[in-house]
């Protein structure tokens, strides 16, 4: 299995310039922990994540050492951290650099990358741009395909991948962050979209794709307002499968 048949598609990405309450606010209304940073050519110089804003000034988590650990700490090592935690822009607070894969990177190779840097996503590139991401979740959701039988199917990959096309035409689901699976026929819809019944269009959606026996929503519907996961599962649906939060 490769990435790009687990890898989550139609990423939201940031710019260096971009103000981090506004990265912080896309994040809470995609109900995403990651975006890729690109620059104006589109090409990928950093991620910015929720890790990366946790020791701030604003809440009183900033790195804080006595005089004498400042002494033996360094002045380079010191001046990264103040920017980190005043940091008003994606530029300064992001991690640059950041470990990427391919389209045809082996899992086994992905969750090895996850394991010794310490990771949680890894943005997948075709060339300079990029293409998906694949993140820890994306990885359990395809074992826990994969402990249904032992593997999944040329035909599956194609359905899924007709899935993600067919939600990549439609105005309403372009933009959305939904991750597909798929395992003799039965496909699972997980993420979150931000406007009523849009998770339900998204189940007719996959229903109409060749192949497709049954379909199991596992999509959230998040406030755009609050980024608070407000849309319970549908008990007179039962056919639209659960939703709960991704």
């Amino acid at each position: 299995m490769r990435a790009s048949d687990i890898m989550t598609t139609g990423v939201v990405s940031t710019t260096p310039e971009c103000p981090l309450s506004e990265v912080l606010q896309v994040m809470l209304e995609r109900h995403i922990s990651g975006l890729p940073v690109v620059n104006a050519s589109g090409k990928l110089v950093g991620v910015i994540t929720e890790g990366d804003c946790l020791r701030r000034v604003e809440t009183g988590t900033e790195i804080k050492r006595p005089l004498w650990r400042q002494l033996f700490t360094g002045p380079e090592k010191l001046a990264q951290e103040y920017i980190r935690a005043h940091g008003r822009k994606v530029s300064e607070v992001m991690t640059a650099d950041p470990i990427t894969i391919t389209e045809d990177t082996d899992v086994s190779e992905i969750i090895h990358l996850m394991e010794k840097s310490r990771i949680k996503r890894l943005p997948v590139m075709r060339g300079d741009a990029v293409v998906g991401i694949v993140s820890r979740a994306n990885v359990i959701r395809a074992l826990a395909g994969l402990l249904r039988d032992a593997r999944v199917s040329e035909t599956d990959i194609e359905i899924r991948n007709n899935i993600l096309a067919e939600f990549g035409k439609l105005p309403w689901a372009a933009n959305e962050l939904v991750d597909v699976t798929v395992k003799d026929g039965v496909v699972d819809l997980w993420g979150s979209f931000t406007a009523f019944r849009q998770d339900e269009a998204a189940v007719v959606a996959a229903e109409n794709i060749a192949g497709v026996k049954e379909v199991r929503s596992h999509l959230a519907w998040v406030d755009p307002m609050s980024g608070i996961t407000v849309y319970s599962p549908d008990e007179k649906n039962p056919s639209a499968g659960a939703r709960a939060e991704a």
